[in-house]
Parts: structure tokens; sequence; C-alpha cells
């Protein structure tokens, strides 16, 4: 019997052979249970500490959830899924981009390099204003992640969409190399600049980015100088929608919701693995073969 928030045998398939495995050494855990206990985890946001007996030592779960993180097991899992629904054909490229906010806990807080070492790989993540951190996502026409930054609170939209939409990897199934072009970004005013439509005309994508009030006021005072007014589609600026959809399901994860993890690498795999690790998130149909039901 499958429990709530566990694998079923079609999604314990797809991430065993992501799973990082030592040669030598005592017998190790089963990776469903302990991947079961990292999904628990994240659904419920208690501490490690506090795991059921069921998913085994609390120890375990976290230094394979870490090993995991670093390695890249949840992002490369999610590029697969990506890969199986685009063979599919059932990934829309009308790629939407937005962020949100997220509280970060007392808990989050003092992530110092020790024994005055700087880590490079750990970036200064939290706002200088307060606690918080920023979710940058990019996800398909139907809803679905795509790539995701993780930034600090008071980092602003449009800096961070370039970095993100290079975050954007489909591989192929077959031979081929990786998708890495949408046929059309769509975003909200925050990405409304100059160099950001500069890049996406270079790149070749169309967008769907409203114009800011100042900045057609400052292109009707330069007249002819100040060039045409850029393209925009409202019929295609309403599917937007989809991305708050994508924002409301993946903060029904607590984990996600409230940010206690110390480390950003540790955060930024919460997405994939809550992605990779409940049908109810995001569709699975094309790479698991169903939808689950609850």
């Amino acid at each position: 019997m499958v429990r709530r928030y566990e694998l079923t045998d079609q999604e314990r398939e797809l991430l065993a052979p992501l799973i990082p495995r030592a040669v030598t050494g005592r017998p190790r855990a089963e990776d469903r249970q302990v991947i079961n206990g990292m999904v628990y985890k994240i659904r419920t946001r208690i501490s490690w500490r506090d795991l059921p007996e069921r998913y085994g030592p609390w120890k375990t779960v976290y230094t394979r959830f870490r090993r995991c993180a670093l390695d890249g097991v949840f992002p490369r899992a999610l590029q697969q899924i990506q890969a199986h629904a685009d063979a599919a054909g059932d990934i829309d490229w009308l790629v939407q981009i937005d962020s949100t906010l997220v509280r970060a806990h007392q808990h989050a807080a003092a992530n110092r390099p020790k024994r005055g070492r700087h880590q490079q790989e750990e970036p200064d993540d939290h706002a200088l204003g307060g606690l918080t951190t920023k979710i940058h996502l990019a996800c398909d026409g139907k809803g679905r992640p795509l790539a995701i930054l993780v930034t600090p609170g008071q980092r602003h939209d449009s800096v961070c969409a370039r970095p993100l939409l290079e975050r954007i990897r489909g591989p192929r199934t077959g031979p081929g190399r990786p998708r890495c072009r949408p046929d059309q970004v769509i975003a909200d005013k925050a990405y409304s600049s100059r160099g950001f439509r500069a890049y996406l005309r270079t790149r070749g994508i169309a967008n769907t980015i409203p114009e800011k009030t100042d900045q057609r006021r400052h292109r009707l005072r330069r007249g002819g100088y100040g060039g045409r007014p850029p393209g925009f589609d409202w019929e295609t600026c309403r599917r937007r929608n989809m991305i708050e959809r994508c924002f409301n399901r993946l903060k029904g994860f607590r984990g996600i919701a409230t940010r206690y993890e110390k480390t950003a690498s540790s955060y930024e795999a919460f997405v994939p693995e809550a992605v990779c690790g409940s049908g109810r998130s995001v569709c699975l149909s094309s790479a698991c073969g169903h939808h689950r039901v609850r």
C-alpha cells in the first residue's frame, strides 16, 4: 500500500538509475524508503530529526539528500521527465517566467563560511533588509517547471531573466542536442527592459511582455527617435496564469513555501524533488504513464 506523499512504482523506476551508489561499504538503506522520507519532510516542513521511524534513521535520509542535492540528481530527474514529455509532444514551448518571494525562517540564518573560508558555491542568498529568498521559475504552457533559480529576496526579476532562460535544457530521448530555445516567452512588466528584449531578439525568441508606463512616456516624448512600440498580444498574455498556478502547486509543499534550509543548494533541490516525488504537483503522464489519484 502506497502511503500519502510516497513514490509509486513508476516514479521509483524513474529515479533509481540516477541515484549515486557506493561500490563498497555496508548494505545501504532502500532508496525508495529514503526518498519517501525526503518527500515527506518537504511536504510537512518538519525537522530532519523528527522524521517518522518508518523512513529509517534521519541521519541517513539527510545525508542521502545532501549527496543527491550536490550531485544534481533531482534536476537530472526533472530533465528526464521533460525529455519523455517532449518526445511525446506533450511540452508546450510557450514558456512563462516569473518569481515569487519566500520568507526564510530563523533556522535558515547563520550560514557563514567556517574557519574564515569563503564558499564560492554558496551565494549570499538572504536579503539585506530581512530573511527572504526569491524563487525564479520558468514553466511551459501547461504549467510544468522547466528551470529554477534561487536568488536573494531583493534581486530584481529582469536581472535574473537571462540566467533563468539559459537553464532551460530539454534533453532528447534519442540523438540530437538538448532543446534550449523556447518558441515564445511570456512575462509581466518587471521583465520589460530594452536589454532583455534585445537578448530575446538575438536568440530568435518571440516575446509577449507589456511595456511599462514610464518607458512608454519616454518613447513618446522622443517622437520619431523613440522607435516603434514593442509588439504585444493580449490573448497570449492571458495564458500567463499558468505560472501562477504552478507556484500555487509548489507552495503546497510547506518546505518550499517557507525556507528552513541554510544552504541554497539544499533549498534549490527541493523544487525538482517535489516535482519528481509527487504526481499531483506536475503532470507525469508522459514520463510515468499515468496520473496519480489521491
